[in-house]
């Protein structure tokens, strides 16, 4: 007992001693203190470094749900898609039982300078053997990627030859790309699809753009479905393209960040181009800064589902060893003041991250009259004054029920298996020379290419090989779904052409045709930017008297 309360009294002498190093009374010599303490008295043996990074995660976490820490390996992956560009060896890959089969080589990367070849199968890398141990895409990309100029050894399997090809790759800077396809989608509307927003999103659209000019394009549908965001810049300088000198594109502030304006410039290209906006529940940051601005000068009209509502604007705070704090230090507003971060209780990430499974339960998806249009929030556009509304996200002009008609269980659980791309890669590989050789691109594909009942026989029995039960109903059900989702895979795979399968799934994509019909409608088209959607003002009159009822 007597050592025991000697070593509490040292312990106490201890603290004491570091309270009068550091001085005492104020918070940073409080953690400083804790910091001491533990790395120097604690039971176990501690790693300081984990027990910092632990500490500055917990202060984070007590803020917003978007200011975050990343160690050094996890900013690296999540900068490389927004930087656009990575070095490797330059392929698109599946795996097919357990192997990694080549689906396309990047136009003039290392891959394709070599020789490797669609359809390829990578054996060994660098000697150690990746076909056939069920080893995962993320440690194989390991294995693959690498810093620009170094080698990397690849033994291939081709056709039915029974030697493998042997290939030394000097990795190179591999281009990631923001928009995903590019097409005429009628004789006078363009298409683009952007799945982010990185470094080279802007040049890439304008690129996407002058393609389509050459083709005759007369309006535009801009597809920001499921895009997360990424930088405010990019959506900055696309939003430029299509706006008036001096316009205002977004504006942020915060506490301790006072207000910062974007306005357009008057070098846009684009400014007098008929445009609707594709947005959805996924399209989040810089989607809805580029969204939200369209809208509130009536420049385009947005169409499909409330989107995410993030709305708040997070800088980086590097640190030597890589790792990076980013830190929410203002929010965004469009033109019209509206704030388009949904509500969020700090401290309460779960709750935030449940959000749209809550709009789902809510029907909110499904039915417009689930959406609560609150009459407080309410903003006018700032060139026809229409009515439109804050609170969280860009409400569409017009609102596209998401469609679940052809979903099923066994479609789930078809596509959670893998069966769906195993199938697509299989039929691929026994059928690509006659493929290409009976359709002469992928709109000629897209016109007369089937899958036959046979077809579709093997693509079920391959589901039962795997634990897949067959059910007649649920089948029967998604047949159309599945045909086309395996048809615009097998066409990405053929064509080497990511946008192939756009191409061919926007047929049944809603929200795209959706899109098309209020374009080629002048008379809706004009409508809906003068006088705005009557159907979404009776709805807030509505939650108006509900509220004064209660």
């Amino acid at each position: 007992m007597k050592k025991i309360a000697i070593t509490l009294i040292l312990l106490v002498g201890f603290v004491t001693l570091v309270g009068a190093q550091y001085g005492r009374g104020g918070s940073m010599q409080k953690l400083l203190n804790a910091q001491y303490a533990i790395s120097n008295f604690y039971v176990d043996t501690v790693n300081e470094d984990k027990l910092i990074e632990e500490a500055i995660k917990g202060m984070l976490e007590s803020l917003d749900p978007h200011s975050s820490y990343t160690d050094a390996k996890e900013t690296k992956e999540l900068e490389e898609p927004l930087q656009g560009e990575f070095s490797g060896i330059g392929i698109q890959f599946n795996m097919k039982q357990d192997t990694l089969y080549v689906i396309q080589t990047i136009v003039g990367g290392p891959s394709e300078k070599v020789g490797i070849m669609a359809g390829d199968r990578i054996v060994t890398v660098n000697d150690s053997t990746i076909a056939g141990v069920k080893m995962k895409n993320s440690d194989i990309m390991k294995r693959l990627r690498g810093k620009k100029g170094t080698k990397v050894t690849v033994q291939v399997k081709r056709g039915t030859s029974p030697e493998l090809i042997t290939f030394r790759i000097t990795r190179d800077k591999i281009p990631l790309y923001s928009v995903d396809a590019t097409y005429m989608i009628d004789s006078k509307t363009g298409y683009v699809r952007i799945s982010r927003f990185g470094a080279k999103t802007h040049e890439e659209m304008v690129e996407a753009i002058q393609k389509l000019d050459k083709q005759g394009m007369k309006q535009l549908i801009i597809d920001l479905g499921d895009n997360g965001g990424g930088y405010l810049n990019a959506a900055i300088d696309m939003c430029n393209e299509f706006l008036q000198r001096k316009q205002l594109i977004v504006y942020t502030q915060g506490n301790n960040s006072p207000r910062q304006e974007g306005h357009a410039d008057g070098s846009g290209r684009y400014k007098d181009l008929k445009l609707v906006v594709l947005v959805d529940q996924f399209s989040a940051s810089a989607s809805e800064i580029f969204a939200g601005a369209m809208q509130d000068w009536d420049r385009a009209v947005i169409v499909g589902r409330r989107s995410y509502g993030k709305g708040l604007v997070q800088r980086p705070f590097r640190f030597d060893d890589g790792s990076m704090i980013r830190l929410t230090v203002a929010r965004y507003f469009t033109p019209s003041g509206r704030c388009i971060q949904k509500p969020y209780v700090k401290g309460d990430k779960k709750q935030y991250d449940e959000d749209l499974l809550d709009r789902s339960k809510d029907g909110e998806y499904f039915h417009l009259d689930s959406i609560q249009f609150n009459d407080s929030l309410s903003y006018k556009t700032l060139k026809n004054g229409r009515t439109i509304y804050g609170g969280g996200g860009i409400m569409p002009d017009v609102f596209v029920p998401l469609d679940t008609t052809e979903n099923s269980k066994y479609y789930r659980n078809m596509m959670a298996k893998g069966i769906i791309n195993q199938f697509a890669v299989d039929y691929v590989d026994k059928h690509r020379t006659e493929i290409k050789s009976n359709y002469k691109d992928v709109y000629d594909f897209d016109k007369r290419f089937s899958l036959t009942d046979a077809d579709m026989k093997n693509f079920i029995a391959m589901g039962e090989k795997d634990s897949v039960k067959y059910n007649e109903k649920d089948f029967t059900t998604s047949s159309n779904l599945f045909k086309t989702v395996l048809k615009g895979l097998i066409a990405r795979d053929v064509y080497a052409d990511p946008g192939a399968y756009t191409i061919i799934i926007n047929h049944r994509n809603k929200d795209v045709q959706e899109a098309l019909r209020v374009i080629n409608d002048d008379r809706l088209f004009n409508s809906l930017l003068s006088r705005g959607n009557p159907e979404y003002d009776r709805l807030a009159r509505e939650h108006k008297e509900k509220k004064k009822k209660k």
